[in-house]
């Protein structure tokens, strides 16, 4: 008797453990996991981009992404969150855009592009594969991020995100008010024409988001590799939503972009506000001075 009920059990176990492989499938674009990063581009095409990205009918012109690895904002990001660099998450969400074409210069796409050419150099390449020089798109402009992040605790009952996690400090605020908590996030994009180091455009993102559970997934915040970071845990979702605010309001800005202008002494000639007694930076040398006094030079010879 003892042993049929045994058997019985086993029975109901191992349908049991069935019926819960079947609810374990793996499961391709989960839903939740999704920021307002979402979808792909390839070229100028997009898929499942999120609707509120704006966008331009054609490119302005290419960008490459400059991270300073530097900065203290880098350094939380990296070390206490365990995110991804921006860079990543910034790269789609320029390409669906289609307002620059975005070029590679970081320092392990520059290694793999030269790593090509020395093997083209040392004859190891089949012929046709034409790694010679020449061929690489210049950086029009250089896209600079910045996320401005909180100090410990404010007062009021409201603490920091890394006051919770380690360090004191966050991206993100935590209220605690019951069983709620607000995380916020404020982010910076700068854009600088590289030929002439002029900033061209700088704009600012925020976003927040309310859960119910305070303590609901904290166990599970460390990022990963790519854009995993952004897409799973709570402080990366919100960073994402300010990134894609900031660039927003840079791309709204742009589409009615006049260039600045100094009347008189044009950029870099001395500027409006001189100093009395000084000459402006324009008349002390001019291309066309060396110039004239060769050609004075040579005429003498001549005679």
């Amino acid at each position: 008797m003892l042993k049929r009920k045994l058997a019985v059990l086993a029975a109901a176990g191992v349908a049991v453990f069935l019926a819960g492989c079947e609810t374990t499938n793996m499961k391709m674009g989960n839903p939740e996991a999704k920021t307002v990063a979402t979808g792909a581009a390839g070229g100028s095409a997009t898929s499942g981009e999120n609707t509120q990205l704006e966008k331009c009918a054609s490119p302005l012109g290419t960008v490459s992404l400059v991270e300073n690895e530097t900065a203290g904002w880098y350094t939380i990001l990296r070390n206490e969150y365990r995110l991804p660099p921006t860079a990543n998450l910034l790269r789609l969400l320029v390409q669906q855009s289609n307002c620059f074409v975005v070029v590679e210069r970081s320092a392990a796409g520059m290694r793999a592009m030269n790593r090509e050419r020395e093997l083209m150099s040392s004859g190891q390449s089949r012929q046709g594969s034409n790694f010679g020089g020449g061929q690489m798109v210049a950086s029009d402009y250089g896209l600079s991020p910045e996320i401005i992040f909180s100090e410990g605790n404010t007062g009021g009952g409201v603490a920091a995100l890394g006051g919770l996690l380690g360090g004191g400090r966050g991206a993100a605020l935590a209220s605690i008010g019951g069983s709620m908590k607000t995380r916020e996030a404020s982010t910076m994009l700068t854009l600088v024409d590289n030929r002439s180091g002029v900033q061209v455009s700088a704009s600012e993102g925020s976003a927040s988001k309310t859960d119910m559970n305070l303590f609901g997934g904290i166990g599970g915040w460390a990022g990963a590799g790519g854009l995993g970071g952004y897409q799973n845990t709570p402080q990366g979702k919100v960073i994402t939503a300010a990134f894609m605010d900031a660039y927003n309001q840079m791309v709204r800005a742009l589409r009615n972009y006049k260039a600045q202008s100094v009347q008189g002494q044009g950029l870099g000639g001395g500027g409006r506000l001189g100093v009395d007694g000084a000459a402006p930076p324009q008349q002390t040398y001019t291309p066309q001075t060396a110039p004239a006094k060769s050609r004075t030079t040579n005429q003498r010879k001549k005679r």
